[in-house]
């Protein structure tokens, strides 16, 4: 659907904007410049992941982020299969994971040591980079059976992940990409609950790639990586670049709208909307398989006071229980 305006001089036809639901990944495509995005708008699915879990505001913040991130790359996947982004750091935030499952399906987790809850206390978004500390950030993708899964990693250096993703795209990539991630919490209804949302853009691939030019310095070659000599990828770029967080994040705004917004001088065309959902994979029969592979003793480590064989799952905080029998024992 090529988005329009719907007065003035130049009018062809009536801006046709849907306002879809929350929960959303939209691909687009520039007219003008052929440059290739998403949007994301996260209501539901972030706000019920994140409620599962205690986390102080900055975690939330991160893993909303993360959240955001990775529908956004997620979404670009055209087989069945799982995208993975995760973080192993020296920061308080330890640990970050999310798995996108095609064709929509988000969980995620972090993991923050109980002696550092207290300290990330009423910080709100607090310093992210400073949280999230140094380490690397690896994103995989995977397509399942006997398919061999392809992984990226770039390093994490006291910096926020969608700083990280330019880093990557940039370097292993040598894609021209732009990208801003918004997470808040929002009062609705008489309760207050997280909407996450997110921009994407890249430059079409030049056939062959970049290559580095005779006596070019890596930042020169990184200037025209990021489009400098290319007028088309720098005006949809800078465009771009004016999204304000509350565009991402207001559920009034539909992202046909938003795009139209950004775009129209260039002219935006939208696909087919990719709805998202918060499911885990998680299963009573799938822990169940789980805990046989475990010895007596290991088991034991996994009693509760009533005598049951307990296992909280990390990404949805479902409690499974068991009795000693169940998992081939009769007597712990």
């Amino acid at each position: 659907m090529k988005l329009q305006p719907t007065s003035g001089p130049d009018a062809q036809a009536t801006l046709q904007s849907v306002t879809l639901p929350d929960d959303i990944v939209l691909p687009f495509q520039t007219i003008a410049s052929g440059v290739l995005g998403r949007v994301v708008r996260l209501g539901g699915v972030v706000d019920t992941i994140l409620h599962k879990h205690a986390y102080p505001e900055p975690v939330s913040h991160a893993l909303g982020e993360a959240l955001a991130l990775g529908a956004l790359l997620g979404a670009a996947l055209k087989f069945n299969g799982r995208f993975i982004l995760q973080t192993k750091t020296d920061g308080p935030l330890g640990f970050i994971v999310v798995n996108y499952d095609v064709p929509g399906k988000l969980r995620g987790y972090a993991n923050v040591p109980k002696a550092r809850l207290a300290e990330l206390a009423g910080q709100g978004r607090g310093d992210q980079g400073a949280l999230i500390g140094h380490g690397h950030l690896a994103m995989t993708i995977d397509p399942g059976g006997d398919m061999e899964r392809y992984q990226g990693i770039v390093a994490l250096e006291g910096e926020p992940l969608v700083d990280a993703a330019h880093t990557y795209f940039r370097q292993s990539e040598q894609l021209p990409t732009f990208m801003r991630l918004a997470v808040a919490r929002h009062f609705a209804n008489g309760r207050w609950s997280w909407r996450a949302g997110g921009l994407l853009v890249q430059h079409v691939a030049r056939t062959g790639g970049i290559t580095a030019r005779a006596g070019e310095t890596d930042e020169e070659r990184d200037q025209r990586l990021e489009g400098e000599d290319d007028e088309a990828w720098t005006r949809a770029r800078l465009l771009a670049q004016t999204v304000e967080d509350h565009e991402l994040l207001d559920p009034l705004l539909a992202p046909e709208t938003l795009l139209y917004r950004l775009f129209h001088e260039e002219g935006v065309r939208v696909s087919p909307a990719v709805e998202l959902s918060a499911k885990c994979r998680c299963s009573r029969d799938y822990i169940h398989d789980f805990l046989t592979q475990f010895g007596p003793s290991e088991l034991a480590d996994m009693r509760e006071p009533d005598g049951t064989v307990g296992v909280t799952c990390e990404f949805c905080s479902t409690r499974y229980a068991f009795e000693p029998s169940e998992v081939g024992l009769q007597q712990l």
